[in-house]
């Protein structure tokens, strides 16, 4: 073998050598090393030698190995020695970045490393080989990727040449060969860089830097320096080109890393080829040779040696050197047998041990106490840790959205789980993506390893079906894990089998191997670009064993001699084909690893000394985990053991116990090597026997002749079969490492956890805890003392879940999910605290090392003198915003804005000491006066107190882990005065009060948290009080020492100071009204005297930070007033504007006046209280004076304006009492509130966003437009569960979205936003009562646990988006609609007509419900009402001027048939309609003709109206008249308008005629049942009679809002939302459009409903069978009436209620952040609109749909320049384009309600619709055309929206239009939009325009922000580079 590696050595040198001189034949390199995997075992070299990430691809990737200096003396020169002689001259020593700098900093090395690292060298230079060093490859260090990570971190290029410059000084003098990097991808891949192309930048830039200091600097005579390359390597095209430019100047020569794969030649030759044009003329190095399936290179050595040569010559390369190390590997064992270091006998032959024997033996002495005790250490660097979820665990949705039946939906449904619990819901993950992300954001783990459902993705188990939905919703998560820097770690099956399969045989069927690929290629293809961790299959025992062999598990087989069997040899095949199809055909462009993962207990003997039992305990491993790891890992085969022994048991009995499948040659190579890595999942041991009473009956134990036990002193769990036995897990990695993958197949923990009962204390899991405490230590043991390569640990499970057969029963999570409760709220546990700190520290280090990196704080502004600004006016300037913002109407007021803030905004939340610590007395803190007040009974409500609050005095980790979750930019809390200074003073420093908040401050640094600090949030030390408090000057002293003390001790990593949080509650509060502490009530002077001390203290302390800390720090401070808005009540009059100016100025102007302008207090104040003063005969102003040094020392002392708010008010001037003085008194204004604001639990905190908008605004005119800062903003619910505030979200997404148009419309310099608060909190005077948290707070839990809210992941995603951008779905969408769709407009008989006695025309219900008292708004009728009946020019006038084709228009029964039948005839009436159609046909507009629009002739209704089945014969009589009439000129019919208005309104609830509510829970139902046959009769009478000769069409027309769910991930909120749809429009359309009956959800609900109130039969009526048929099908089109959208809940009502109602169960609520109409019921909701579209047309296979109403009201005077309505129409009409454009909707006309302003049923003319106003005060009540009226026109004319980017468009040049010139009362001759006052025409104009360009501006945006939104995605700047070649 020597022989042969020389022969080797000497042909590389020889071959590029011939024809060139002596010297380079002389410097020709041929180098090894670092020591082969074989080497490193047989020196027993492993924990000493080379760190991991220092191995090449040659050398197994072994453990954590670390220079031992021992090891270099003793053992190495002698290896090195015979390696020389071999004729290697060089070796390869790999520098281990992250151990010679654990930190990343230069300036702390670890000494040891570089003093064994240098002893290293000298040893290779004794032997004469001279080293090649190398800098750096793989991952980068985890010291180093933290400082890159943030955005205003070090570049990885400086921290690299620190590195390299540290290097070549410390072993420059023994190397003159260097490497920068070697493996580059793995080197791209780890830096934290979005783009490939930036990565390769930043890594160019390290090598170039550090080639240019080493040439100028460290470069000896004849020192080189390279970069390795690798031919062929998958980089990016990008990234190749941009390295192969950027280093051509940067190398001595190229080092080159090679495959050759033998039987591949010609690919080898054109790589060698493409790379050689690339690097012309370069001297290389052949640094790394691999040979690859070319067979026993002992024999074939010469091929592929000759095969690189000749291809090298070929190609005339200068070569100057090899790698041998291929070749060495052969020679090692002889090399090794000349060493006297192996210490063994070469004569003796020892026995063959298996590695179950070895693994055991090694541990079997060990005592107690060594097996037991504690290590303190850290994994590896670049240590992986997880969590895990399995799809069916969590998911839930079990048939949503196309999911198809899996074998556990079927196995639950069947009643096989525990309590007949399903999986149907189970954690609602599927709904619940935002949630899970959220957890997963708190605990901060590298590996996320779930599961995809195969139903899920394959409905049927085949691709012939892809559920779309599905796939969307894996990459949502998928791309969410990426966000968070979360690799995810998919597994492909998971237990849950289509049930489609199982149908067909499951996995006993080999067919499923081609369906298992099928589905995995789509997985592949669809996911593998962003997955780099696939496991096929998660425990193959289970499925087999369980499923297959105790029937336990679905499919529920109990067959273990044979099924069982089979299923694994299935399964195996199935994951060996899956992973050449990855290897194959993915591998080389996804660079991926795939592998599985296999569930094991360890086996310890029961006996140890009984040999037996010892083979019995390797026995029953082998039939665990060798089953399934021995074909795979070893050789292609089941285990020896596993066949001797079925084939030993079939021979004892009389029958086949077992059938073991064989697998053929081609089948063992095809299984073998399969996996690139080992999943490991183990939960417990077993001490296991030999079984003395062998039988014949099929058993898993029986079979493998073992028998399990457990030993009595093992901790039960929850589950029988889970003890925790922590030194199993480290004897089984062992055994893993021995038996299956060495030191070449890394180890992946992937599942280890333990059960819970779901009884007891579920939050505080200590066994959970101590559970991970001992087994992830023995993991960590396995790496650091065995040398096992374990790469990560994956923890069971991020939730609780549905847990198999047992259900909800076992909790494996580390998050508790409340299955009761059906929003299934998370909250976190005692574990997930703890597994996210050992995270955090990588194990559990020895100490808690001190410091951390600089903080990464937002972008702070630069520290200035504030501009001199002058005393505020009496009323300031700022009274400009009342001007600009009182006169908007609520639509340009309320219109939703979005758009996003600076990159540099910072997003944060809020809290305060007293409300959240706790430990009130604890270590040492003094009492404050808000101890002292809580104690006194009566203070607080409840007599609450916040002794213990949330108990964040011992709950950092805790509250960190929400703030992370969150992924807030800061955290604002407060310092507790007395927990730091116990007397309020410096000669009393509580150290354990200073640790606290250092421990707050390093965590929140540590997780690029920047925290900012309130020194004074209202807990005054009581001491304190004692000399006088805030009355008392010597406070101004006091506070600014304790100040100095924060800055000096804190400053170094805080950065934004607050001194005062709402000063005006300190001082008027605690001092004036006494309501707070210290309860002085002194209302008119002692809180001006404490405001005056405030502001002192504030301005001491200011100038301290400026004078002493600023330059070394570079903080702000500020202080932070409560700011409400106030309106004036009356904005026209100047005495209620100077009421809200001055109201500002003495709320906030009293201590900002002073601070942002001169130094003193604002005029108004003065002259108030100095007048009031004189009035009250005194002799001076209560109001203190300043003295002009002072008032100097005070101007100026804020950096930055920051506010809390949180409400507006309404104000006016009033003049108040003189006695007894107060503050408020002087003020001189009552305010109020508008009872229409939204409520809180706080009567006073009413919500009204556009508020903050105008405060900002105010601030702004104020003070100069100062950076600002709103760091308190929230809404208080009254309420203890609180996880679904739907209100909350409601709230933040209004304050945002005001706060954005503040910022991006107005100009404010607003620079930050804070919500209110963290969590729930103690409120002061109001106790635990309003809760204001994002995180719910148990109060009633002693362990205080936090539970996300939905608004915590609502303002968590307004943080990730940096704002509100515009959704895609609403982006604007130009097109037009089909030739020949339909425009038209409609009205209805009753509402427009009048004439309601005239000509003979009969009375309908309507007439008579309009003249009952109190049934119509302000007693209207339509008795004359638009008076059409003597109209018809008018109207069809305004038709034409609308350039409508169509006109929709209603029959009056009463006025064609007086009392309903056909008995008499009123040909006056039927004359008005043959006029109109004539006048429209003549016009050119088609007529739209509803049978019945609600009028129903009062002399039917005296017969029982709709309840009487007979007027479905009237129905038809009365159709029948109109078809013989009218028919052969109208050719479209609608039978019925909103059969639903009818029965709900008319005979439910009774606000509709005729007004019948006595039977709320029947006649609905039975009105309904008429209905739908009356219109199936109609539908039958005209396509059987006139269909064939008038060619028309009829159909119904049905309404129904959008519903869309309250709360989006909520199934039962889902569940509501399709319930609502149900019992409104497919109660009437499901039996019309699909099978002739009533839909499954009514039918159900009913009935059980009806059956609970002791019914014996639904209320419900049926349709016999031949109903269903005549109903079915009676439809020529989809006839829809739409308005609007609502949110929808679950209700549950008393069982005892009959109604339509309680029957459908849900309730609905509206989003506040809708514009609103005239109608309470209308709000403006576009995106429904698109939605209602598509659903019809999924839910009833795509009928022709005719939209017959839509439209939007108004109330109130009146207004021509109707802009609201212009935008509900275009914004409307704009999602049925995309309705039609997108999705293929069968849109075939749009109809507008309605043609003119009429009677709205029951509110009269309150409420107008109309595009015409009708002015209904003047006798002949003329028509005026309003501006919606021209806008819908154009629409008309252009039949869409034309695209502004190409042009003015023809059709947008109306003709002027002739309108009627008498004047209208109200009419004005201006209008105010957008704060201008224009004509009518030319506000309409910019409306236009103003439209155009947000679509155009939106385009913009949504363009830029994809352009640069990859260089910002990852917080990485390439700036930050510095990169000279860019």
């Amino acid at each position: 073998m020597e022989l042969i590696c020389r022969t080797v050595v000497f042909f590389l040198f020889v071959s590029p050598s011939l024809g060139i001189d002596r010297e380079f034949a002389q410097n020709f390199i041929a180098i090894a090393g670092p020591l082969p995997s074989k080497s490193v075992n047989r020196l027993h070299l492993q924990n000493q030698v080379l760190p991991r990430e220092d191995q090449s691809p040659a050398v197994a990737e072994a453990p954590d190995y670390l220079c031992q200096q021992d090891l270099v003396a003793l053992e190495l020169p002698h290896y090195f020695s015979q390696l020389r002689e071999n004729g290697v001259t060089h070796y390869k020593v790999f520098l281990p970045w992250g151990h010679i700098l654990p930190t990343g900093d230069a300036r702390k090395p670890d000494e040891a490393q570089v003093q064994c690292y240098q002893e290293l060298l000298k040893t290779l230079v004794a032997a004469d080989i001279r080293p090649v060093v190398v800098l750096h490859q793989q991952r980068v260090p985890g010291a180093v990727a933290m400082q890159i990570a943030g955005r205003k971190s070090r570049s990885f290029v400086d921290l690299f040449v620190e590195y390299a410059e540290f290097s070549f000084c410390a072993f420059g003098d023994l190397v003159d060969v260097w490497l920068t990097f070697s493996h580059l991808p793995e080197v791209l891949n780890s830096l934290p860089y979005h783009h490939p192309l930036y990565q390769a930048q930043a890594l160019a830039a390290a090598h170039e830097r550090a080639y240019t200091l080493y040439r100028g600097k460290y470069s000896p005579a004849g020192g080189k320096l390279s970069i390795a390359l690798g031919m062929g390597q998958v980089l990016e095209s990008e990234s190749s080109e941009l390295l192969s430019v950027f280093l051509q100047d940067s190398v001595d020569f190229l080092s080159l890393s090679l495959q050759y794969s033998c039987g591949n030649e010609t690919d080898f030759y054109k790589k060698w080829n493409e790379f050689q044009n690339v690097w012309k003329n370069t001297e290389i190095l052949i640094f790394s040779l691999k040979l690859i399936d070319c067979g026993s290179k002992e024999e074939n050595l010469v091929t592929p040696v000759a095969a690189i040569v000749t291809a090298i010559n070929k190609e005339e390369t200068r070569m100057i050197g090899y790698d041998v190390n291929e070749f060495l590997d052969f020679s090692a064992p002889h090399v090794l047998s000349k060493t006297n270091i192996l210490q063994e006998n070469s004569d003796a032959v020892p026995a063959p041990r298996s590695s179950y024997q070895t693994v055991w033996e090694m541990f079997a002495k060990q005592s107690e106490l060594e097996r037991d005790y504690f290590l303190q250490d850290v994994f590896p660097s670049g240590f992986l840790w997880g969590i895990s979820t399995g799809a069916f665990n969590i998911e839930g949705a079990w048939a949503e959205d196309g999911k198809g039946e899996s074998i556990w939906d079927h196995f639950g449904h069947a009643g096989h789980v525990h309590m007949n619990q399903t999986a149907d819901v189970a954690c609602d993950s599927y709904y619940k993506t935002s949630y899970d992300i959220y957890l997963l954001r708190g605990l901060n783990p590298q590996l996320y390893k779930f599961s995809l459902s195969w139903p899920r993705i394959f409905p049927t188990g085949t691709n012939k079906t892809i559920n779309f939905n599905g796939v969307a919703y894996y990459k949502q998560l998928i791309n969410q894990l990426l966000d968070l820097n979360i690799e995810p770690m998919v597994t492909l099956f998971h237990w849950d089998l289509p049930q489609a399969l199982q149908v067909l045989g499951g996995w006993q069927n080999d067919s499923i191997i081609d369906a298992f690929v099928n589905y995995a290629d789509f997985c592949f293809s669809t996911f593998g670009d962003r997955v780099k961790f696939w496991i096929t299959f998660h425990e193959p025992w289970v499925i087999s064993y369980a499923g297959y062999g105790t029937g336990k598990h679905p499919p529920g087989i109990t067959d273990p001699g044979v099924a069982s069997y089979k299923v694994a040899h299935t399964i195996l095949k199935a994951h060996a084909k899956v992973w050449h199809l990855y290897n194959d055909k993915y591998r080389s462009r996804q660079l991926g690893k795939v592998g599985l993962v296999l569930n094991s207990d360890w086996a310890e003997p029961k006996t140890p000394t009984n040999s037996e039992d010892v083979r019995a305990s390797e026995r029953y491993l082998q039939f665990m985990l060798g089953w399934f790891a021995h074909p795979i890992f070893v050789n292609g085969d089941y285990p020896d053991i596993l066949k001797a022994r079925i084939q030993e048991v079939n021979q004892q009995c009389s029958t086949t116990v077992a059938q073991l499948p064989l697998f053929t040659e081609e089948e063992k190579s095809w299984v073998k090597g399969t996996a690139d890595f080992f999943g490991l999942s183990h939960y417990t041991s077993h001490l296991v026997s030999a079984v003395t009473n062998r039988t014949c009956t099929p058993g898993y134990e029986s079979i493998g002749n073992f028998s399990l036990h457990v030993d009595p002193s093992w901790p039960q769990t929850a589950s029988s079969w889970v003890h925790v036995v922590p030194w199993g897990l480290r004897r089984l990695l062992k055994f893993v490492s021995q038996e299956y993958t060495g030191t070449k197949i890394p180890i992946y923990i992937a599942g280890n956890g333990v059960p819970t009962e779901d009884t007891g204390d579920l939050i505080n899991d200590t066994l959970r805890v101590d559970y991970f405490h001992q087994y992830i230590n023995e993991a960590l043991k396995a790496v650091k003392l065995d040398a096992v390569d374990v790469r990560s640990y994956i923890a069971r499970s991020l939730v609780d879940g549905f847990e198999g057969p047992m259900g909800y029963s076992l909790k494996f999570g580390l998050h508790h999910v409340n299955f009761e409760d059906s929003n299934r709220p998370r909250t976190p546990k005692s574990s997930a605290y703890f597994y996210s700190s050992v995270i955090e520290k990588n194990g559990f280090p020895s100490k808690v090392l001190d410091g951390f990196s600089p903080p990464v704080v937002f972008d702070l502004p630069v520290p200035s003198k504030l501009p001199d600004l002058p005393a505020s006016e009496v009323p300031s300037k700022a009274k400009v915003v009342w001007q600009k913002f009182s006169s908007q109407k609520a639509f340009e007021r309320d219109m939703y804005f979005y758009g996003t803030f600076p990159e540099d905004f910072t997003w944060g939340v809020s809290s305060s000491a007293y409300q959240i610590e706790g430990g009130w007395d604890a270590d040492g803190k003094g009492p404050s006066i808000w101890d002292n007040f809580t104690h006194v009974p009566g203070n607080i409500k409840n007599n609450e107190n916040g002794d213990i609050a949330c108990d964040s005095y011992n709950k950092v980790e805790q509250d960190i882990y929400l703030l992370r979750a969150l992924g807030v930019k800061n955290y604002h809390f407060s310092l507790s005065w007395s927990r730091i200074f116990p007397s309020g003073r410096n000669n009393s420093i509580n150290s354990h009060g200073v640790d606290y908040y250092n421990r707050l401050i390093d965590g929140l640094v540590a997780n690029n948290i920047t925290p900012i600090v309130t020194l004074y949030h209202w807990d005054l030390p009581q001491a304190l009080q004692g000399i006088g408090g805030w009355e008392s000057n010597t406070l101004i002293d006091l506070f600014d020492s304790f100040a100095d003390f924060c800055f000096q001790t804190f400053g170094d990593r805080v950065k934004f100071w607050i001194t005062f949080n709402e000063p005006q509650v300190i001082a008027w509060g605690g001092y004036g009204s006494g309501a707070f502490p210290p309860s002085v009530k002194d209302p008119g002077s002692a809180p001006y005297r404490v405001a005056h001390i405030l502001l002192k203290a504030h301005a001491r302390v200011y100038h301290t930070y400026d004078d002493k800390y600023r330059a070394s720090q570079g903080g702000v401070i500020a202080l932070c007033p409560n700011i409400d808005w106030v309106e004036p009540k009356t904005p026209s009059d100047p005495r209620d504007i100077e009421a809200a100016d001055r109201y500002l100025q003495f709320l906030v102007g009293w201590f900002t006046h002073p601070i942002f302008k001169n130094g003193d207090y604002p005029e108004v104040m003065k002259w108030k209280v100095g007048n009031r003063s004189e009035l009250q005969n005194l002799p001076s102003s209560r109001l203190p004076v300043f003295t002009a040094e002072e008032r100097e020392y005070i101007r100026g002392t804020a950096d930055v304006f920051c506010f809390n708010t949180y409400t507006s008010k309404i104000v006016t001037h009033a003049t108040t009492r003189l006695k007894p003085f107060s503050y408020e008194h002087d003020r001189e204004v009552l305010t109020k509130v508008d009872s229409s604001w939204p409520s809180s639990a706080i009567p006073e905190h009413r919500a009204v966003a556009w508020g903050l908008r105008r405060l900002l605004n105010w601030i702004k005119e104020e003070y100069g437009n100062p950076p600002i800062y709103i760091m308190k903003n929230g809404v208080g619910r009254k309420t203890k569960s609180d996880v679904d505030d739907n209100a909350r979200i409601f709230y933040y997404k209004t304050y945002i979205d005001e706060a954005l148009k503040a910022y991006k419309l107005d100009g404010v310099n607003l620079r930050g936003y804070n919500a209110w608060s963290l969590m729930d909190n103690f409120e002061w005077l109001n106790g635990y009562d309003p809760r204001f948290g994002l995180h719910q707070v148990d109060f009633d839990n002693p362990n205080r646990p936090r539970t996300p809210k939905r608004s915590a992941v609502y303002y968590a995603g307004v943080i990730r988006n940096n704002g509100i951008p515009l959704p895609k779905e609403d982006e604007f969408l130009y097109g037009e609609f089909p030739e020949n769709f339909w425009w038209s407009v409609a009205t209805a008989a009753y509402q427009i007509e009048g004439g309601w006695r005239a000509d003979g025309k009969g009375l309908s219900i309507w007439d008579k419900y309009a003249h009952t008292p109190l049934k119509i708004s302000n007693d209207d009728t339509g008795d004359v009402a638009c008076d059409s009946y003597h109209k018809i020019e008018e109207d069809v006038e305004m038709l034409k001027n609308l350039r409508v084709s169509h006109y929709r228009f209603s029959i009056s029964w009463s006025r064609v048939l007086p009392d309903g039948t056909t008995k008499y005839i009123n040909e006056m009436g039927l004359n008005y309609y043959e006029r109109l159609i004539d006048a429209l046909l003549a016009a050119n507009i088609k007529p739209q003709v509803t049978l019945y629009h609600w009028d129903l002739p009062q002399a039917l209704q005296n017969v029982g109206g709709w309840e009487n089945d007979t007027i479905v014969q009237r129905f038809k009589e009365y159709a029948e008249l109109l078809f013989q009439r009218l028919g052969d000129k109208v050719k479209f019919w609608i039978t019925l308008n909103e059969p639903y208005n009818t029965a709900y309104l008319g005979y439910g609830v009774g606000t509709a005629a005729p007004g019948v509510s006595v039977r709320p829970g029947r006649a609905p139902y039975v009105v309904g049942h008429n209905l739908i046959k009356a219109h199936a009769e109609a539908w039958h009478l005209y396509n059987e009679t006139y269909r064939a000769k008038q060619g028309g069409i009829i159909s119904i027309t049905i309404n129904s809002d959008w519903a869309e769910p309250r709360n989006p991930h909520s199934q039962e909120d889902i569940n509501a939302a399709r319930q609502y749809l149900q019992f409104l429009l497919g109660w009437f359309a499901h039996p019309i459009f699909k099978n002739g009956d009533y839909n499954e959800v009514m039918k159900k609900r009913i009935r059980e409903r009806s059956l609970a109130q002791g019914l014996s039969q639904s209320r419900l009526p049926e349709f016999t069978e031949s109903e269903k048929q005549r109903i079915k099908g009676t439809y020529d089109y989809f006839g829809l009436n739409h308005y609007t959208t609502v949110l929808t809940y679950n209700i549950n009502y008393p069982a005892g209620i009959l109604s339509y109602d309680s029957d459908r169960g849900v309730a609905s609520v509206t989003d506040r952040s809708w514009l609103n109409s005239g109608s309470f019921w209308l709000k403006v909701t576009p995106f429904g609109f698109r939605k209602i579209l598509r659903w019809i047309k999924e839910e009833y296979n795509n009928p022709p749909i005719y939209v017959t109403e839509n439209g939007v009201s108004e109330r109130g005077a009146v207004d021509f320049n109707d802009t609201w309505r212009t935008h509900y129409y275009r914004s409307y009409i704009n999602e049925a384009l995309k309705a039609v454009v997108l999705d293929g909707v069968d849109l075939r006309g749009y109809t507008a309600w309605t043609l003119m302003d009429n009677f709205e049923w029951a509110v009269g003319f309150d409420e107008r619709f109309g595009f015409y106003h009708v002015n209904f005060t003047a006798p002949d009540l003329p028509r005026r055309p309003k501006a919606s009226a021209r806008y819908y026109s154009q629409i008309i004319n252009c039949n869409g929206f034309p695209d502004p980017a190409t042009g003015p468009h023809p059709c947008l040049e109306l003709e002027p239009e002739v309108t009627p010139t008498e004047a209208t009362p109200g009419l004005a001759d201006s209008v105010h939009f957008l704060g201008l006052d224009l004509s009518s025409q030319s506000a309409e104009i910019a409306l236009y325009v103003l439209f155009a360009l947000s679509g155009v501006g939106a385009l913009g945006l949504a363009l830029f922000a994809y352009r640069y939104g990859e260089l910002s995605k990852r917080s990485c700047k390439l700036s930050h580079m510095q990169l000279s070649k860019m």
